[in-house]
């Protein structure tokens, strides 16, 4: 199909294009479960491979390498090509290596399969919030943005508990399998609903060199990698955290109150991020600043966790979409480099997360997760604050945008 692209409507309230937006999130939703699955799966995966347990959680390292390796290099390669194509070359990444990871009964392969994956999230990706953004105008992008995002809380919320009711539902090797129907349906919903856009013409296009020192990049960027990093302490280690307030059996609950409160900020964001952007970021990094300090003394109050995480999920739900918006603004044509630039920087947080959590975790216990929190996100706020002229402003984003 050669559909060409409608102009995006000028009128900021002509309605948005939920059919293709929704397709968006649903690719962000495959992304993010794809990646989530294993960690449900990990006690069937072991005994279907023959393997450890341990070996089996390499598989979620190899699927976030992949995506840490490829985002970058992937997304100026294919520059200059219809944007259509390149999304759906990596929803058939999803079906052809969720496929081999179905039916592989050999480690290696699964290894390599689940890389591929990775691969094919990291240009994904970085794609998906400068589509949406080029469907509507200016003043709709924040809440274009923050429908094609809507599918990242859902399966961060869903994803782990879902891969676990699959696997004793159907068995581990179906529930990749069902990922793999998952993404058919999806070809088909993009070729329908989702318009095509040319890529960039040579004289267009922006060096990754040139993006990255763009004033306001790397602002952006250091506030991704600090708050991302304090989140990433506590969701990766949200069971020994918890189990200090005699928690230990209510980890789903948990985490269920924080993928609600999520969804509800999403929403919230939605309506908000157009004119208060800079706004909503320094005031979910303080809060979730504060939710660190209630954790320091109160982390082993039942109530405190509960509301603390209600809080916390609120802070977290809209971030996906703040930190694309802003860095996509301030990087203009080189968006798209820019939001692979984000997908590293996303990715890295999430391993250095996990790495230092560990490290606390062994060393000091669970009680130093919220200290550390405590000053990543004092550092991103203080980051956020000073990049006033350039990533985080002020105002209306239409405004800036006309002046960019």
């Amino acid at each position: 199909m050669k559909t060409s692209a409608p102009p995006p409507p000028e009128r900021a309230d002509a309605p948005l294009p939920l059919g293709a937006l929704l397709a968006l999130a649903m690719t962000g939703f495959i992304c993010i479960v794809t990646e989530t699955l294993p960690a449900g799966l990990l006690p069937q995966m072991a005994a279907g491979l023959g393997i450890s347990q341990s070996l089996a959680g390499q598989s979620v390292t190899a699927y976030a390498l992949g995506s840490l390796l490829a985002a970058i290099p992937l997304t100026i390669a294919t520059q200059r090509w219809r944007r259509r194509n390149v999304l759906l070359l990596t929803i058939l990444g999803f079906l052809v290596f969720n496929s081999i990871t179905a039916w592989s009964t050999h480690y290696g392969a699964t290894l390599v399969a689940r890389f591929l994956a990775g691969v094919a999230a990291g240009l994904a990706w970085s794609l998906l919030a400068g589509y949406a953004r080029r469907m509507v105008a200016v003043r709709q992008q924040g809440k274009a943005m923050a429908v094609a995002m809507l599918g990242t809380p859902i399966a961060l919320s869903l994803g782990v508990p879902l891969g676990t009711w699959l696997g004793a539902a159907i068995g581990w090797r179906w529930a990749f399998a069902a990922m793999s129907g998952l993404t058919v349906v999806l070809v088909v919903w993009v070729l329908a609903k989702v318009p095509d856009y040319p890529g960039q013409a040579r004289a267009e296009r922006l060096s990754l060199a040139k993006v990255f020192v763009g004033p306001g990049v790397r602002p952006v960027l250091a506030v991704v990698v600090a708050w991302m990093l304090a989140h990433n302490i506590l969701y990766t280690y949200v069971a020994p955290f918890v189990a200090r307030a005699g928690l230990a059996t209510q980890v789903d609950v948990i985490l269920l109150i924080f993928g609600l409160a999520a969804l509800v900020a999403i929403a919230f964001t939605g309506r908000l991020v157009d004119h208060h952007l800079r706004t909503l970021v320094l005031g979910s990094l303080a809060l979730f600043a504060v939710v660190s300090l209630l954790f320091v003394w109160l982390g082993r109050v039942p109530a405190a966790i509960y509301i603390g995480v209600a809080v916390w999920g609120i802070t977290f739900g809209g971030a996906a979409t703040l930190l694309q918006t802003a860095l996509a603004d301030t990087a203009g044509e080189g968006a798209d480099v820019a939001l692979s630039m984000n997908v590293v920087a996303w990715n890295s947080a999430i391993a250095g997360g996990g790495l230092l959590g560990g490290v606390l975790l062994k060393t000091w216990g669970a009680a130093a997760f919220p200290p550390a929190m405590l000053m990543l996100l004092v550092a991103g706020w203080c980051i956020a604050w000073s990049a006033r002229a350039h990533g985080f402003r002020a105002g209306a984003r239409d405004v800036h945008a006309a002046g960019h």
